[in-house]
């Protein structure tokens, strides 16, 4: 079954939604540039207080090793998202965590040097030159098949209520991240909004299973 990640969480409030509406992993954005941008103890105050089994992913961008181990640990977070141009030799460095390495995917394609990448999963993201994540914008689905080949492939840009059923469809990823296509403003999660996600997220699950 797909599984959901919720990225962009700045509040407890839509921490604990996005769980109650049946969310699997939730993001937590520690690049500054970002508008999602939120400080490693202010994370900490909100992952202290969520329920033990949430999965929690910090989301790191073109930082040194020690930069993100020194975040991870502050914050808590038990998953490391690394979202920029970062090489498998950073990947190796924090190898005692859970690693997810995005690509950005352009008019280029998919890179070639995937087994390079000691990592559990691939987080495909569409490629803007100003933004690392949270852009709006899609990319072609069908090329998430060959990453699958290599790893998992957590399918991320552009996603909202009105295509994810499509997305999954095509793609066929282990999990869909969203972010901008459920907020009423950045940073801040718009509860319907994701609800109606969740609901086209269960109803391919449920499709996937009918005889």
């Amino acid at each position: 079954m797909t599984k959901v990640k919720v990225c962009g969480i700045t509040s407890r409030g839509d921490a604990v939604t996005a769980l109650e509406l049946g969310a699997d992993a939730l993001g937590f954005n520690f690049h500054p540039a970002s508008p999602r941008f939120i400080r490693p103890g202010a994370a900490a105050a909100i992952i202290r207080r969520l329920p033990p089994f949430a999965v929690t992913v910090g989301v790191f961008v073109n930082l040194p090793a020690e930069e993100v181990a020194l975040a991870a640990e502050a914050s808590g977070v038990g998953v490391l998202q690394l979202h920029g141009d970062e090489t498998p030799e950073t990947c190796r460095a924090l190898a005692r965590w859970p690693l997810v390495k995005a690509l950005r995917i352009g008019g280029e394609g998919v890179p070639g040097d995937l087994e390079a990448y000691p990592v559990g999963a691939f987080l495909l993201d569409a490629r803007d030159e100003a933004l690392y994540g949270g852009t709006g914008k899609t990319f072609d689905w069908t090329l998430a098949r060959a990453v699958s080949r290599v790893r998992p492939v957590i399918l991320a840009g552009g996603l909202r209520a009105e295509n994810v059923s499509e997305a999954i469809r095509v793609a066929r990823p282990y999990a869909v991240d969203v972010c901008s296509g459920v907020e009423a403003a950045p940073g801040v999660k718009d509860a319907r909004a994701l609800a109606q996600f969740m609901r086209e997220v269960r109803d391919v699950r449920q499709s996937d299973h009918r005889p």
